[in-house]
């Protein structure tokens, strides 16, 4: 396996303030407007300047977990830093936070009872709407074992460990015409990395300096030299 998670990149109106906020909450080195992991997260976060306004619930978003501090000290530093508490539906009696950062981005605090996410580190999951074939598709992909397969949910990570990626099931959102997340792979052989995830269910969007293709479910994806 050549292929390798390289990076979330989140598009953003104001790339530099928003790689500032993250960075401040993660606490992850910054080298321009990329933010570098700490050892449980097995890619980093890019920002990335672009026109799309949030219309509706992304496809992806993040959960920090709550082992090394309170959740209630969490949710009050993610407001400290420009955060906002953010209204998706959630019930009453659900235990994790749900946030917004600068952009309308959403993303939950998880409380610290959380089983699923215990031993990961602030940055414990992925959480992305999506069926159970494109969680079989990223773990044939990435060549990561599942560790979640059931009533249409998957998850999958890394084989030594760490940061999770998770799939939801069915019922999908709606989904926005171009998500505000995608992943970036990179890979020696780019043409043959392409024929292979073609093989497995994806498809190629265009080609460029980066190859940009779609995993089963539509969801855009960049594959690059590197």
């Amino acid at each position: 396996m050549v292929v390798r998670l390289h990076a979330l990149t989140v598009l953003a109106s104001d790339p530099e303030a928003l790689a500032s906020f993250w960075g401040d909450l993660l606490g992850w080195e910054r080298a321009g407007l990329d933010l570098l992991p700490d050892a449980d997260a097995p890619m980093r976060l890019s920002f990335e300047a672009a026109d799309l306004p949030r219309a509706r619930l992304n496809q992806v978003h993040l959960h920090l977990t709550s082992y090394t501090a309170s959740q209630d000290a969490n949710v009050a530093r993610v407001l400290e830093l420009g955060g906002s508490h953010l209204d998706v539906g959630q019930l009453p009696e659900e235990d994790h936070v749900v946030l917004a950062d600068p952009e309308g981005n959403e993303f939950c605090v998880i409380e610290e009872t959380n089983n699923w996410l215990a031993g990961m580190g602030f940055l414990g999951e992925i959480a992305a709407d999506g069926t159970r074939e494109v969680g079989l598709f990223w773990a044939a992909a990435l060549d990561w074992p599942l560790v979640h397969d059931e009533d249409g949910e998957t998850a999958i990570q890394p084989p030594e460990g760490g940061m999770r990626i998770a799939w939801g099931g069915p019922p999908l959102n709606e989904r926005a015409d171009r998500n505000r997340m995608h992943l970036v792979l990179v890979a020696e052989d780019v043409d043959a990395e392409v024929e292979r995830l073609v093989s497995l269910g994806a498809s190629v969007v265009t080609k460029g300096a980066d190859v940009e293709m779609a995993d089963p479910d539509g969801n855009e994806f960049r594959l690059r030299q590197g």
